[in-house]
């Protein structure tokens, strides 16, 4: 508690202006801070209305408008939540990014655990809770939502990260009727994305479509990706409407690997050769669709729910050739209501969703990318339901009372066929049920300006997935549902030229699922620890520093450790870094140009492995982003990334013990400059 106190202490010289500054409004542009107290006129309505609706969740949450972040290169979610306080989202190869929020599945391998990463309500997660952010085109979302933790129960969540909810344009908020998009640059980037809007009395219609091609800054790092997007949407009145939207992605990349201190430092550009070896891969194609309605039923209660189905098929030639073929499908529906208790102001929500899975696997020798002999099958199902709510009531008019709970319950089943002539494979029938309770209490407190101050304490609950769980000749590894304790205090709010987000939280983790690289031909092994403690600062602050000027900066400090361990005492967990900034100054021009130099800062080494023994070495990257309205309906921009050529370490993989033979580094990118042309019509 102590490090948390001197962080909130140091956080002093980040918001010191923000009591002091006056009541002007400023014209200022924030990606990423709930602004309570008016709208921003440079957001386009429907992000402004998602701002508000956030707004009245008390404790940490975001919203990352695309005005935001497309006059850059924005390939995936790396570049698309970089502004947003408290997310951890760093590129790993490609499309692989490792999202997390407060520390969720930070151990994990490969791709996403404890975070619920959905587009349009439809998880991109499979039914068991693992999954990954590859197949989501920041070009085809609207808006993105960041629930930080225990505030997405909104979805039904109970899972430490929270949820990152990305929704799809629509014919009537788009923000165009056609848009031709091309852009590229370093490495053979090259991405052509076009997309229609249209709205016809009660109807409108948003298509798009994206291919995008590249060489990348490592060898064995080519990437080959294809986008598609359908929203169909019927009115029937004020707050009444049907929409079927339909995303596609068929997706194709290499895997350049991780690699030992000691190549990093000879060569941070070169394979890992035993990815070469094999011609490691990552292709996967896949098709999401749903069915989704609001529908007011009266003054005082409105329903949201959708029916949804998702297809994938994963060729992921790694240490062997995995082919896997997945079908996920699931409804949820929520009642939001408005009304009073006893004369007081009130609101509420509550619903349920449930979401059911399988999955058929077949693992090959790997020739060099191609099948060989089968060598495994298997068969897993799951089924999870989440019953949940929460209600809001004002004891005062500007004080809320909040309390809430979700109720759940996750089934795994998991079936493997005996391969004759391997000795490895076994004939096992296994079954695993899980249930929980999550409550959640809190206040929010909000003044006539619209500033708000808040505090919650959220208890999270996270199943292990069939990747945790290990199937042997026996059954499943006897690996533990994670559980935590989360309290939060914060503000956030609009005061003269500042725009601010603070919060400060601690989590009391039990049964924590963490995972270590055991070598780098067999897939990462799951443990539980016995008592962890994650806690830490995340905070954003924009200044509007003159009519031209705005400084934009987000810090997230991390301090995730052991507690009293028997075998790693009180390490600090590694992978995280314990101060993360980023800062971009820009400047506007009245005649439609802007200039944004940037600095991204990971401030601390970084751990590589449980018993600390080793760092990756922190880094500081210089970047420089500018643009230009050349007319109404055509925008260039510019975006000159790492313009040092720093040679530094994007992300990392745990290890128990560090040695010299442990590849677990993942180089960022060189020097590399991108630029592109957006006509609207």
């Amino acid at each position: 508690m102590k490090s948390l106190l001197l962080a909130a202490t140091a956080i002093a010289a980040f918001v010191p202006p923000v009591a002091q500054a006056a009541d002007k409004p400023a014209d200022t542009e924030v990606s990423s801070v709930i602004v309570t107290a008016r709208r921003n006129p440079e957001d386009p309505p429907v992000v402004a209305d998602a701002r508000k609706r956030l707004s009245e969740t008390p404790g940490a949450v975001s919203v990352i408008s695309q005005e935001s972040y497309l006059g850059r290169q924005t390939l995936a979610l790396d570049d698309m939540l970089r502004d947003a306080p408290g997310v951890y989202a760093q590129r790993k190869w490609g499309g692989d990014i490792r999202i997390s929020i407060r520390g969720s599945g930070i151990g994990n391998a490969s791709h996403n655990r404890g975070l619920l990463i959905a587009q349009d309500g439809v998880p991109l997660n499979e039914a068991d809770g693992y999954g990954d952010s590859q197949v989501a085109d920041p070009l085809n979302t609207r808006y993105a939502e960041v629930y930080r933790g225990g505030n997405a129960l909104r979805f039904g969540g109970a899972l430490l990260g929270g949820a990152i909810n990305m929704v799809t344009p629509t014919g009537k908020d788009a923000g165009f009727s056609n848009q031709v998009r091309i852009d590229g640059g370093s490495y053979g980037l090259l991405r052509e994305h076009v997309a229609i809007a249209r709205q016809s009395g009660d109807w409108d219609v948003y298509a798009a479509a994206t291919n995008q091609t590249s060489q990348g800054w490592r060898s064995q790092s080519q990437q080959n990706i294809q986008f598609g997007s359908l929203n169909i949407g019927r009115s029937f009145g004020q707050d009444r409407e049907v929409r079927f939207i339909v995303n596609g992605s068929n997706i194709n990349q290499e895997i350049p690997g991780s690699l030992t201190l000691d190549q990093f430092n000879k060569n941070p550009r070169q394979t890992a050769a035993s990815n070469a070896a094999v011609d490691q891969g990552r292709n996967q194609r896949g098709v999401r669709s749903s069915l989704q309605t609001t529908w007011r039923l009266n003054d005082q209660l409105v329903f949201q729910g959708a029916l949804y189905g998702v297809w994938k098929e994963l060729d992921h030639p790694i240490f062997q050739v995995i082919d896997q073929e997945s079908r996920n499908y699931g409804a949820f529906g929520r009642f939001d209501w408005d009304g009073e208790i006893g004369g007081k102001r009130a609101d509420a929500f509550f619903g349920a969703w449930y979401r059911q899975g399988d999955l058929d696997s077949h693992f090959y020798i790997n020739n060099r990318g191609g099948r060989g002999a089968l060598q495994s099958i298997s068969y897993q199902n799951a089924k999870a339901i989440d019953v949940f709510g929460e209600g809001r009531l004002f004891v005062t008019d500007q004080l809320a009372v909040v309390a809430g709970a979700t109720w759940g319950q996750a089934e795994r089943d998991y079936v493997s066929v005996a391969v004759p002539g391997v000795r490895s494979t076994f004939n096992l029938d296994a079954s695993k049920t899980y249930n929980w309770v999550s409550p959640r209490v809190g206040l929010l407190w909000q003044n006539e300006a619209g500033d708000q101050v808040f505090a919650n304490v959220t208890r999270s609950v996270e199943p292990p997935n069939f990747s945790s769980m290990t199937p042997t000749n026996v059954g499943f590894t006897p690996v533990k549902a994670q559980k935590a304790w989360t309290g939060e205090v914060g503000t956030r709010g609009h005061r003269g030229p500042f725009t601010y987000d603070l919060t400060l939280y601690r989590a009391e983790l039990k049964n924590e699922m963490l995972q270590y690289a055991v070598s780098s031909s067999i897939p990462a092994a799951t443990f539980n620890a016995d008592k962890t403690m994650h806690q830490g600062v995340e905070a954003a602050l924009d200044w509007a520093v003159a009519p031209k000027w705005r400084i934009r900066q987000t810090w997230t400090y991390s301090d995730f450790r052991f507690k009293d361990d028997v075998d790693y005492h009180d390490n600090r967990l590694p992978i995280v870094p314990k101060h993360f900034y980023r800062s971009e100054v820009r400047y506007d021009d009245p005649r439609g140009w802007f200039v944004a130099p940037s600095v991204e800062w990971s401030a601390t080494d970084q751990w590589i492995d449980y018993k600390n023994t080793k760092k990756a070495p922190g880094y500081a990257i210089l970047n420089l982003n500018a643009g230009w309205k050349v007319t109404p309906a055509v925008s260039l921009f510019l975006d000159a990334r790492n313009l040092t050529d720093k040679a530094y370490v994007s992300n990392t993989q745990a290890a128990v013990a560090w040695t010299t033979a442990t590849a677990t580094l993942w180089p960022g990118d060189g020097r590399s400059v991108f630029g592109g042309v957006t006509v609207n019509f």
